[in-house]
């Protein structure tokens, strides 16, 4: 009997994706994913677009759900560096200034991506209870309100809840405009956001 060694019968793996190659790809898929919709497209034609081999899409990512969910991971990143930045801006100590900023960052970071929030959110659903416990832009909110409570500018019993409150009226203000179909008034829509917001955290506010 003849005994065959194992390396012979090894698959060698794939090479690894560069990093350039890695973000060629998800270029592609975004646009891709805009022009076409998720269901429409697949790996293939996302190499073709970056002007990689297939294989190298599969590669890094196995399955389109996966380069879907790279493609979330990137846009709640890029969203979240921007409140950063805004708000980093803010004279230090300024609460006021910093929660107003956070509103006007928010929602113009929601405006400006409405196609790409859509594609990557496409399977996302409102009774996704775990989406409002791992969420980096209401742990954003959690840590400005609590800077603010511990600073006694605000009063809030329980700035979790709060901030899922906030970050709930924000994203739903938002769904509204683009729903009625008519230009997005964004300095009404972030005053109309940051009054409410303002008021319920107010020393005077009864709870």
């Amino acid at each position: 009997m003849t005994t065959l060694r194992s390396s012979a019968l090894a698959v060698s793996p794939p090479p690894p994706v560069p990093p350039a190659a890695a973000t060629a790809l998800m270029d592609a898929a975004e646009r891709l994913f805009i022009e076409r919709g998720v269901e429409r497209v697949g790996l293939a034609d996302i190499a073709a677009a970056a002007g990689l081999p297939p294989r190298a899409a599969r590669a890094h990512y196995a399955t389109r759900e996966r380069l879907l969910q790279a493609l979330q991971d990137r846009f709640v990143s890029d969203y979240c560096a921007h409140l950063d930045a805004a708000m980093a801006r803010c004279p230090p100590g300024d609460w006021s200034a910093r929660l107003r900023t956070f509103v006007r960052t928010g929602v113009d970071g929601y405006l400006d991506h409405v196609a790409l929030h859509d594609v990557v959110f496409h399977d996302q659903r409102s009774h996704d209870r775990q989406a409002w416990q791992d969420n980096p832009v209401i742990e954003r909110l959690v840590e400005l309100l609590e800077g603010g409570i511990a600073a006694r500018v605000w009063v809030a019993p329980d700035p979790r809840l709060t901030a899922v409150i906030f970050f709930t009226a924000m994203h739903s203000a938002v769904d509204r405009v683009i729903a009625s179909g008519e230009p997005a008034d964004r300095q009404r829509l972030s005053q109309t956001l940051i009054g409410y917001f303002e008021r319920s955290v107010q020393w005077w506010t009864r709870f």
